[in-house]
């Protein structure tokens, strides 16, 4: 499969392509004619990506957070879960393909798992509605959680939305009250939950899974109210760019950190998720088990007291 190069890998892009190029050329040529330069490009274009990734603005971090080849929630399943078995359904109206979840076993460790899944390719995209949630993948988050709760099992929601599907029939079907629901089930759960914001975390539709008891967020994912588009489009009226709204949002994995909006970073491979998905998912998960490790002792209160307290001291940092 052809690599995927973003705006900012151009100069990457074009020694890479060099190098594929002395590649084919050392193929004709006596064994070994080319080897030193190869090598030595190739550690020049490893330099590169690992200077450019550690000084990545905010609206790099986006194009990277969106970038197809990243895990989705389908591919932590794999990795990170035995034994999944997928529940369906709201119990009230459809089964919602965008936010799935089920049962399976995390390390040992029974639990329940809910995240947003955006696929691959355009017959998976289409099937996901491209990751836009409607409500009735809210209620079946709920109903999930309510299971949970009822089992005793701890919550893992791995966060990848640009926000909850925004249609007629959504609307008509009550997406923010579905919203609601599934925000005020995460806050009131009596077992620990984690989120992992995995790739782009959008608005309510992210928050609705992902009001936690420990949130963290991948080095170079975003969290953010509105998409980057969407606030240049209401604030500035489309008179600046998405760039200057990524910017002034800070909704990078850093900016959120200072803010104590997330708990954790989970640091990436050098030039991204999408350079390297298993050593991604591999860090993803040991950050997940010392999270769950370290709230597993807590009682069902205590964790509802942690959770409120987290958010309610968002932003009253310097306050009277």
């Amino acid at each position: 499969m052809a690599v995927q190069y973003l705006e900012f890998e151009r100069p990457i892009a074009d020694l890479e392509a060099k190098i594929e190029e002395l590649s084919k050329l050392s193929e004709t040529a006596s064994p070994g004619t080319f080897d030193a330069e190869i090598e030595a490009l190739r550690a020049r274009a490893q330099d590169m990506r690992r200077e450019a990734y550690a000084n990545l603005d905010a609206w790099q971090k986006t194009q990277v957070a969106r970038h197809p080849d990243r895990p989705h929630f389908i591919d932590y399943c794999a990795a990170l879960i035995d034994a999944f078995v997928e529940l369906k359904g709201d119990r009230k109206f459809a089964d919602d393909q965008a936010l799935i979840g089920g049962l399976g076993r995390f390390r040992g460790r029974p639990v329940v798992v809910i995240g947003n899944e955006k696929g691959h390719d355009t017959v998976t995209r289409v099937k996901h509605n491209f990751g836009y949630a409607r409500p009735e993948g809210y209620r079946k988050a709920v109903r999930l959680m309510e299971l949970a709760e009822r089992f005793h099992l701890p919550v893992i929601s791995l966060v990848d939305i640009a926000g909850a599907y925004p249609g007629v029939a959504s609307e008509e079907r009550g997406v923010a009250e579905a919203i609601a629901r599934s925000t005020e089930m995460c806050l009131m759960l009596g077992v620990p939950n984690v989120a992992v914001i995995t790739g782009e975390g959008g608005s309510g539709g992210a928050i609705a899974i992902a009001a936690a008891n420990r949130v963290l967020i991948l080095e170079h994912a975003i969290y953010s109210v509105i998409t980057p588009e969407g606030a240049n489009s209401i604030i500035w009226r489309g008179s600046r760019t998405p760039a200057d709204a990524a910017r002034a949002m800070k909704i990078s994995a850093q900016d959120l950190l200072g803010m104590k909006i997330v708990d954790r970073i989970v640091p990436e491979p050098p030039g991204g998720a999408h350079s390297d998905p298993a050593a991604a998912m591999a860090a993803v998960a040991d950050a997940i088990e010392d999270e769950l490790r370290a709230l597993e002792g807590l009682s069902a209160d205590e964790l509802r007291k942690q959770r409120a307290a987290r958010f309610y001291a968002i932003g009253r940092e310097g306050l009277s």
